[in-house]
């Protein structure tokens, strides 16, 4: 097999493996790899609407929406009228929403420190560029990407 066809393929192992780690780490803590997402872009910044949400997320409306009310019944967010445009909604982290997260991103540590173990730091930096190109790349004509979740332990304190 050539480069072109493994890298989809290698692509899709990693993320599985990846998903598959995340999902039995968080279980402890009652949330998904998915809704571990959602959370991780509330916390980089003020309240979004649920599309732009969505969009940052690389996500369909749908699933938002499931995982808003859920979350939403747990506390973890709160959704609110937009100050602006009737027909939008804003989401955001409440302050327990943003202690979950903390908690999270602490449980996730070991998880991030394995992954990038497995390369050097200039290989790791370019791996991320490299996957953000790609994912510009497919989705032109599509969902705005915005990049990975680019947290530091600083951003999460």
């Amino acid at each position: 097999m050539t480069v072109k066809n493994n890298l989809p393929l290698a692509l899709r192992a990693a993320y599985l493996a990846l998903h598959r780690r995340t999902e039995a780490r968080f279980a402890q803590h009652d949330v998904t790899a998915d809704q571990f997402v959602l959370l991780a872009t509330l916390a980089r910044g003020d309240a979004l609407t649920q599309r732009e949400l969505g969009q940052r997320m690389s996500s369909d409306p749908s699933t938002v929406r499931a995982m808003l009310v859920l979350l939403e019944r747990r506390g973890l967010i709160q959704r609110e009228s937009h100050p602006t445009d009737a027909r939008a909604r804003t989401v955001s982290l409440t302050p327990a929403g943003r202690r979950k997260f903390r908690q999270l991103w602490k449980a996730g540590n070991s998880i991030r420190e394995t992954m990038f173990g497995a390369l050097p730091p200039d290989e790791a930096a370019a791996l991320v560029r490299n996957l953000t190109k790609i994912a510009e790349t497919l989705n032109q004509g599509c969902v705005p990407v915005r990049g990975p979740i680019a947290l530091h332990s600083t951003e999460v304190a």
